[in-house]
């Protein structure tokens, strides 16, 4: 090859070699460029992560919420049923199948709601359903259960109570207590509840025609019956209470989730009892009938949080 031929080649070989590789500036918009797509995916994997913890949050509570008012909307339409046998067949000398408490707890073992205890959760209620067995003992025929699932056999009176109180780790949870074959007993049906209120429809007509006149909490009821006069005439309170006027309860239920799940918390509040429920004067007042996530502890604000309502209607065969 001639000297004249290698020099032409060669020039163009040393530009190829100096076409090869990166600069230290391309590099470095190179390394930029690829830091910020990790980051930006990370940021994506982050968001797509709180939001699965979001919903998976989300659905437990629903869960929760849908159950608890399956049970408690069960426990009120039995409160309709009666037997006629008790009594001579006059139910009119039998207590009131629906009783409830303000703002208060419940000891687990202790008859009914006789034995009111401290509050356990931001002003919750207790609601209490009692009604006859049916069917032959021991079990029953299964026609009427408690809150627990349990069934009663004729002459026997079942309960299905609903109210709050907390367990060993402290959480708030709504519990059903129930009337064993030796003894009382109750179990938790969901946890993380924030507040548990109820308010009762009282049909308040002569002569009644089981439609709700006004929405009044226990504390109301039972200052109505005070206000009767009757003292110690149980046959006659029996007979009186405006707990057997009760036509429809109405139910809310604050629940939240078990772990953090929100950027921020504690701006939003929560009417239990609906926006119109505005309760006033020393026996209407009633606690816990609305709750701001500003007055929850500080661990609880960035919590998952619905609210479920109902109104039960209770059948009209209720003495």
């Amino acid at each position: 090859m001639s000297a004249r031929r290698l020099r032409t080649i060669a020039p163009v070989r040393r530009s190829r070699i100096h076409e090869c590789g990166l600069t230290l500036a391309e590099m470095l918009v190179a390394l930029t460029v690829s830091l910020a797509v990790v980051l930006g995916a990370g940021r994506l994997l982050a968001l797509a992560g709180e939001a699965y913890a979001a919903q998976t949050e989300a659905s437990a509570i629903d869960d929760g919420g849908r159950y608890a008012l399956e049970l408690i909307a069960r426990a009120v339409r039995q409160a309709a049923w009666f037997d006629p046998a008790q009594a001579g067949g006059d139910p009119a000398v039998l207590p009131a199948h629906l009783a409830g408490l303000d703002a208060c707890s419940l000891a687990k073992t202790t008859f009914g709601i006789d034995t009111p205890q401290p509050d356990a959760g931001n002003g919750s209620d207790v609601l209490a359903v009692r009604f006859p067995g049916a069917g032959a003992a021991p079990g029953g025929d299964g026609s009427v259960l408690d809150c627990a699932g349990f069934a009663h056999p004729e002459g026997e009176e079942g309960w299905s109570i609903f109210y709050v109180a907390r367990n060993a780790d402290g959480e708030a949870e709504l519990r059903c207590k129930y009337r064993g074959t030796s003894n009382w007993g109750a179990d938790a049906l969901v946890s993380g509840v924030d507040g548990f209120q109820v308010l009762y429809g009282v049909d308040t007509d002569e002569p009644r025609d089981h439609v709700a006149n006004r929405y009044l909490n226990a504390a109301a009821i039972a200052g109505l019956d005070a206000a009767l006069g009757l003292g110690a005439d149980v046959e006659a309170l029996h007979r009186q209470t405006y707990w057997k006027r009760v036509v429809s309860v109405r139910i809310g239920l604050l629940l939240h989730g078990a772990r953090p799940t929100r950027r921020e918390g504690g701006a939003l509040g929560y009417a239990l009892l609906g926006s119109g429920y505005a309760p006033s004067g020393a026996v209407d007042a009633d606690p816990g009938s609305v709750l701001h996530e500003a007055d929850m502890p500080a661990m609880l604000r960035a919590r998952e949080r619905r609210l479920f309502t109902a109104t039960v209607v209770v059948p009209a065969a209720m003495p």
